[in-house]
């Protein structure tokens, strides 16, 4: 890989998951075609740029290791976006710039195969030939419990069961830790554990992981109100219209800023806390970045 960028992983990954959800048999080319739809659909791949930024902050000297640890993520995480669209959930016909999976494909389809996804990245993970098979169980256990009840599924039961029009801080800041930072945690972590991280990185990773999760869903909630649909390739102001608790609404737009720029700079303390090298500055300087994106 040339040196580490969003766009030069992007590339690398895209390329990756072309080959990995190929279907082997024309009989299963229904399915593959519609898990590629939405893994291969666009997206800026921010997981997986943190896989391999963090396999490179703790030492790794292969980036191929980590391959397909960052596929398997962003298959969790297209997965989790098919869902998200159902009618059942946030009922979005928009997702990256085109027809959500089941406005596309249809309802009973997408649910198909956003559970094919899920499952063929912890088939992938578990099977990564370039780590050993004490890595790929920690990165797998790891991906289990980020993505499950204790997390994401977990943040998406809460953001369901939120009573409309009422919320509060402690609230939020438990459903984004879930829903948004777990899956980012996923993918520092599985970097860490390709690079035989020690615990000390670790847990750096894992406190980069909870900001930088609530740094990039408090700016998502930010851009709802002031974002370009043409930007963001989905649609805006559907919080607003469902009531749903959101940064803003709770601390007001100016109080929602700040505090995704101090989620934003908590983020870059633990990437420096890291160790001395190119990945650990490149990560502080994306955690900075996040508290002013605009897609």
């Amino acid at each position: 890989m040339a040196a580490l960028t969003v766009e030069s992983v992007r590339t690398e990954v895209e390329s990756a998951l072309s080959v990995l959800l190929s279907a082997r048999d024309a009989k299963d080319g229904r399915i593959y075609e519609i898990m590629r739809y939405s893994a291969l659909g666009g997206g800026k791949r921010v997981r997986a740029f943190l896989a391999y930024a963090f396999y490179g902050a703790c030492g790794g000297n292969d980036p191929s290791k980590v391959t397909e640890y960052a596929c398997a993520v962003e298959m969790v995480h297209a997965a989790s976006l098919i869902h998200d669209d159902l009618p059942a959930l946030d009922n979005d016909d928009l997702r990256r710039g085109r027809a959500s999976c089941h406005k596309a494909y249809g309802e009973a389809q997408a649910i198909v195969a956003a559970d094919g996804l899920f499952i063929k990245a912890f088939e992938i993970a578990s099977a990564n030939s370039r780590c050993t098979p004490a890595q790929n169980a920690a990165a797998v256990n790891l991906l289990a419990r980020m993505s499950g009840p204790d997390g994401m599924c977990g943040g998406q039961m809460t953001d369901i069961e939120a009573v409309p029009g009422t919320a509060d801080i402690d609230l939020l800041t438990r459903l984004d830790l879930q829903k948004t930072s777990c899956l980012i945690h996923a993918a520092c972590g599985m970097g860490c554990i390709a690079a035989g991280a020690d615990q000390k990185q670790l847990s750096a990773a894992e406190e980069y992981a909870r900001q930088l999760g609530l740094a990039f869903q408090i700016r998502d909630d930010i851009l709802d109100i002031e974002g370009d649909p043409g930007s963001l390739g989905k649609t805006v102001g559907k919080d607003a219209l469902a009531q749903k608790p959101t940064y803003p609404s709770v601390l007001g737009a100016e109080g929602a800023k700040r505090a995704c720029l101090a989620a934003s700079e908590k983020a870059a303390l633990a990437a420096e806390s890291l160790c001395e090298n190119e990945y650990a500055a490149l990560l502080r300087e994306f955690a900075l970045k996040m508290a002013k994106r605009q897609n």
